[in-house]
């Protein structure tokens, strides 16, 4: 169980604070790994060839300056004295050599290993070694350790506590901490785990998250044709885990991130507008960059793309918002942030088969259509081209014109005279249903169709309104959420690090009930019908588990 002396240091004021110098990990890591790619074929040259290509062809100056070994490094057993053992037909020089050369190179090494007995790849796990591994690491000179979870002594989740714990008191306690990459909460996302409960899930979702620097959180992306699990496609595999990663925003923090896996971005069955995505979407929501691909045989249009200094700038952006939705629906999906310095991020994924224009509204975007009258424009910048705009007010919002199929456009809208208001979807993280408002103020739970009535601005002071209906905020009326003007003075709510939204009137949880009911119940503890997600910039309370 998580205390609340650790929760306290996970709950933050999520679009108030920003990355500081006194966080282990300020900003997202960016670099290059070689499972996804490579998977367990691997050996020294791999990454010897991959500093050397990212020194030369911009990744290293871009800031991808991470290079990360993943499973398969060791040999098949420990030595005598039980230390782990480098591979030395895969690395003749050995390690200590290459993370020597790695770092003459300017890049940060980083280090694989598992937290049970054996690890994904059949390799030596760490399983009660934890201290002796650590010790070899740090002596190597590793900086950055990903610490798997196959393979271990049960399925529980206060098994994988108990031993991630050891790790957490072993690295906090070390003069110069390592960083570390949890992948606990990967095994109990809903795929891996085979449960559509997903309380444990959260659970180690909170933890993770106060022990680490990043947490895997979902599948492993899909890997390169020619490794065992290369068949299907990229874009159904990166969607998958954009869908995992929009649940989980309320974790996100300066110091630490949620990790949706790798840019696996020479997958050949990517199109270049899907490439194009993917890492446009991992940036909107500064999440880790980590490149899995043969570096020294990318593209130059895939070279282009992923050292955009416009979108990189947004993934580094010292606040570290998680972009959160703004609409979704069968075809779009809108997702908004806040940056540093007072602009607003504007991302727009076309999920349709074909190309399509988009206008997304000043509300949308957590602006004031009547604030912004005392200005003749907004100015906006396309990230993809570049190009800087002035957007009339009059227009009522902003129009990306001829996304295609599978592609996204990307606006970084300058500060204006309109406050930010959070503003997005309200759903259900189990069914993904959308909160819906309606004309006579009856709320329900509903598929998302990307209109007005599911899209709620969250008030300073807690009170919660649909653009359907600006003047009537969510009440809870005796069990039943309706809308109405009243409940813009009278109930204000509270969103906690569980997901549960509680009103502060009654201390009942928001609930979908059977059949789309939205009802105010007794809170349980990270149950499937309780546990919601809001727009980003909404205060974020701890809970005590």
């Amino acid at each position: 169980m998580i205390s609340l002396v650790v929760l306290a240091a996970v709950a933050r004021l999520v679009g108030t604070a920003a990355a500081t110098q006194s966080d282990p990990l300020p900003l997202p890591p960016m670099g290059f790994n070689n499972w996804a790619r490579f998977m367990t074929n691997i050996n020294e040259s791999i990454f010897v060839d991959a500093a050397e290509a990212m020194s030369k062809n911009g990744l290293l100056a871009a800031g991808y300056n991470r290079i990360n070994l993943d499973d398969a490094w060791s040999t098949k057993e420990r030595a005598a004295n039980g230390e782990m053992v480098w591979d030395p037909v895969k690395f003749p020089n050995g390690l200590p050599w290459l993370t020597a050369h790695l770092k003459s190179k300017g890049f940060i090494p980083g280090i694989y290993t598992d937290a049970g007995n054996v690890s994904c790849g059949g390799y030596p796990g760490a399983l009660h070694h934890e201290e002796i591994d650590h010790e070899t690491f740090t002596s190597w000179s590793f900086e950055y350790l990903k610490i798997d979870g196959c393979n271990m002594p049960d399925h529980s989740e206060a098994t994988y506590h108990e031993v991630y714990g050891r790790w957490h008191e072993i690295l906090s306690g070390a003069d110069h901490p390592m960083i570390l990459s949890d992948s606990a909460p990967a095994y109990f996302s809903g795929e891996i785990a085979g449960t559509n409960n997903m309380t444990d899930w959260y659970t180690v979702m909170g933890w993770a998250s106060a022990y680490g620097q990043l947490a895997r959180h979902s599948a492993d992306i899909l890997v390169y044709p020619d490794g065992i699990y290369g068949g299907g496609s990229s874009w159904v595999s990166m969607l998958y885990n954009y869908g995992q990663e929009v649940r989980l925003a309320r974790y996100q923090r300066p110091g630490y991130f949620n990790d949706p896996d790798f840019l696996n971005v020479d997958h050949p069955s990517y199109t270049l507008d899907e490439g194009k995505s993917h890492f446009a979407l991992w940036c909107s929501f500064s999440a880790p960059l980590i490149i899995s691909a043969n570096i020294p045989a990318l593209s130059q249009e895939e070279i282009d793309y992923l050292t955009n200094k416009d979108l990189l700038a947004v993934n580094q952006d010292r606040l570290v918002q998680q972009a959160t939705l703004v609409s979704s629906g069968q075809t779009w999906d809108v997702l908004t942030k806040s940056l540093e310095n007072g602009d607003r991020l504007l991302t727009i994924l076309n999920k349709g088969s074909s190309t399509g224009d988009l206008t997304v509204s000043w509300e949308s975007i957590g602006l004031s259509s009547k604030a912004l009258r005392r200005a003749n424009y907004v100015s906006a910048k396309n990230l993809w081209t570049g190009e800087q705009v002035k957007v009339s007010v009059k227009d009522g919002g902003i129009t990306a014109k001829a996304i295609p199929s599978h592609g996204t456009a990307v606006f970084r809208i300058a500060k204006s005279i309109s406050p930010v208001t959070p503003t997005g979807i309200i759903f259900n993280t189990n069914t993904t249903n959308c909160l819906t408002d309606n004309k006579s103020g009856h709320v329900t739970f509903a598929q998302c169709d990307g209109s007005d009535a599911q899209t709620w601005r969250v008030r300073p002071h807690g009170n919660i309104n649909s653009l359907l209906r600006p003047d009537e905020c969510i009440v809870d009326a005796q069990g039943a959420i309706l809308s109405r003007h009243s409940g813009c003075r009278t109930d204000a709510w509270t969103y906690e690090l569980s997901g549960n939204l509680i009103n502060n009137n009654s201390k009942l949880c928001l609930t979908e009930g059977a059949n789309g009911a939205a009802t105010a119940t007794s809170c349980g503890y990270e149950l499937n019908e309780q546990v919601v997600g809001l727009p980003v910039g909404v205060t974020v309370v701890g809970i005590t588990v």
